[in-house]
């Protein structure tokens, strides 16, 4: 086996975020500021999920004050604490990069609910 593969099965997390494009996640995120280390919550939309394996990273999409702020995460990060699954989506792309676009309503993804 290749040493790239056994280093890399020793980093994954079992308990890896199950997160699909579309859904509306909040991300608990560790920072450390300073000898301190808090959690902080990034609410969005994924717009996209990339690679596989130990590589493999989501990007979250928000609007903050009228700025859209996009923040990708790795999947297998020591750092992320949870994620939660606030709403789930169904789009017909693998990619919304269409989103970063659009304001307000039609920004907005068709949810399984409806």
């Amino acid at each position: 086996m290749n040493i790239v593969n056994v280093i890399e099965k020793e980093q994954e997390r079992e308990n890896a975020p199950n997160v699909k494009v579309g859904d509306t996640v909040k991300v608990y995120y560790k920072i450390k500021e300073g000898d301190k280390q808090r959690i902080q919550g990034f609410e969005g939309v994924v717009i996209s999920k990339k690679n596989g394996s130990v590589r493999e990273t989501f990007t979250v999409r928000r609007i903050s004050y009228g700025v859209g702020v996009e923040r990708t995460f790795p999947v297998h990060s020591p750092l992320i604490d949870r994620v939660e699954v606030v709403r789930k989506a169904s789009p017909r792309r693998a990619k919304l990069y269409y989103v970063r676009n659009l304001t307000g309503k039609a920004a907005k993804i068709k949810s399984n609910e409806n």
